[in-house]
């Protein structure tokens, strides 16, 4: 992570005081940056109301500084440079390095002042989706504040009343910025001991993330509303997103947030949880039910949690399986049955970026390494012990495992299956086929006229029957 102040000593200092419009907040906090990939734990809070950091999936948690007793955070919203998985990479718009951007932190009673600085091309703001606080906060440019022009900096202030997971993004020209990817997190822990609020050992939170980028290009198309072809959590696709860590009989709190355009049905392997908490608040515990699978809509966030009692390596995932493959499914044609041989890459000599699926389905894309355009995936990939996984886009895996430290976030390799634990192949005699089945496959072809009765065959067999008296 590094850190650099955004404006210097004597003029700089000026223009930042003219354009906050408040003296006594001149000198602006430092800009903190980041702009690797990997999932990076926060340490503790090293001022403020103490609580336990979220740990955010291939993201990070913004850092502070206390000013009179005010937490202080500075955004900056500007292009950006997202790997989403090795080899793809893409031209978006995020904030302070990132998209998504950072993480916010705040606790139950925070007083926060957010500066809030346009690197972008056009104008932007600042929306603080779900929080209660003054209504010229809200960030709706236009209609609660100006916009941001280019090059100026805004500072939002309130209290964070309520504890919860909630988001932040543009509501100026929202439809390109937030298909640019212009978004983040933002997390209010609570101030004491909630009755609705367990501790977690293990907290993650990702937002859900859908961009168009065509094979062969960098940039997102904006003006798009179904055909989306990366389907990504905090803008990373499977196999680039990390995985969760946690050590059997952990409580682990998933926090999912979406602004995308659609649902999505989060699938978690081996594992009953229940969905605690949403952008309005805490789920109190009567109205909790046991799932495996919850629905996040469009401008919605889910708190789930669990207890990580099985040992293993458990796909966690969306359940739409085209938003579980890469980014070149919409246009493939179905050539199942169809022999194949060497024709796609005849017709890739006149179409460099044909790829046909498999003739006997689309497994056979996840075991080839098929060719491809620049700057893209394929639509099946990843590999585990055992052979190809056959996924793409919103796919992880939770690895529980027995006797991890506490506040150990390092990732465990494949998991070890105890013997006789693994589904295995069967080597002795065939399966016998039930006995209806067999006295069906031995009767011969039916001519498709016994059924109809003899009566019934002769007005089959005249072509004017059935047209009289009727």
């Amino acid at each position: 992570m590094n850190r650099r102040h955004f404006f210097a000593a004597g003029a700089a200092s000026a223009v930042a005081g003219a354009t906050v419009a408040r003296g006594a907040l001149a000198a602006l906090p430092e800009i903190a940056t980041q702009d690797g990939t990997g999932t990076a734990v926060p340490p503790p809070p090293a001022s403020g109301r103490p609580f336990r950091p979220v740990v955010t999936l291939n993201g990070w948690s913004l850092p502070w500084r206390m000013n009179a007793g005010v937490k202080e955070f500075h955004l900056v919203a500007e292009p950006v440079l997202r790997e989403f998985a090795p080899g793809f990479t893409a031209h978006l718009w995020g904030y302070n390095g990132q998209s998504p951007g950072p993480t916010i932190e705040v606790v139950e009673g925070d007083r926060v002042r957010i500066f809030v600085t346009n690197r972008l091309p056009e104008h932007t703001s600042v929306h603080w989706h779900g929080q209660r606080l003054p209504n010229g906060m809200d960030g709706v440019s236009g209609l609660n504040q100006p916009a941001i022009p280019t090059g100026k900096t805004f500072v939002y202030e309130f209290t964070a009343h309520r504890p919860g997971t909630f988001m932040y993004h543009p509501h100026a020209d929202e439809m390109v910025q937030m298909a640019m990817g212009l978004m983040g997190l933002w997390i209010t822990h609570p101030r004491a001991a909630h009755p609705h609020i367990a501790a977690a050992d293990r907290d993650y939170a990702f937002l859900l993330n859908a961009f168009a980028v065509d094979p062969g290009t960098r940039t997102p198309r904006i003006n798009e509303m179904t055909d989306f072809n990366i389907w990504a959590w905090n803008s990373r696709v499977f196999p680039g997103i990390d995985p969760f860590v946690a050590r059997r009989g952990d409580r682990v709190r998933l926090r999912v947030g979406n602004l995308t355009m659609t649902n999505h049905p989060i699938h978690i392997h081996g594992h009953e949880f229940e969905v605690t908490g949403t952008d309005g608040g805490p789920v109190p515990k009567g109205a909790r039910w046991p799932e495996v699978t919850a629905d996040v809509a469009v401008g919605q966030m889910r708190q789930i949690e669990f207890i990580a009692d099985e040992p293993g390596d458990w796909a966690v995932h969306c359940h739409k399986s085209h938003h579980t493959m890469g980014p070149m499914g919409h246009e493939v044609p179905n050539m199942i049955g169809v022999p194949q041989s060497d024709l796609a890459e005849k017709i890739r000599k006149i179409v460099p970026d044909y790829m046909a699926m498999g003739s006997t389905g689309m497994g056979e894309m996840g075991a080839m390494a098929m060719p491809l355009p620049d700057n893209t995936l394929p639509m099946m990939t990843g590999q585990g012990p055992f052979g190809p996984l056959e996924m793409g886009g919103m796919f992880s895996v939770l690895k529980v495992r027995e006797g991890l430290a506490p506040n150990d976030w390092r990732v465990p390799g494949d998991y070890v299956q105890p013997p006789g634990t693994r589904a295995w192949e069967w080597t002795g005699e065939p399966a016998a086929l039930p006995a209806a089945q067999r006295a069906s496959e031995a009767r011969p072809p039916s001519s498709g006229l016994s059924a109809l009765g003899a009566e019934g065959a002769a007005q089959v067999r005249k072509p004017g029957a059935g047209h009289h008296g009727h």
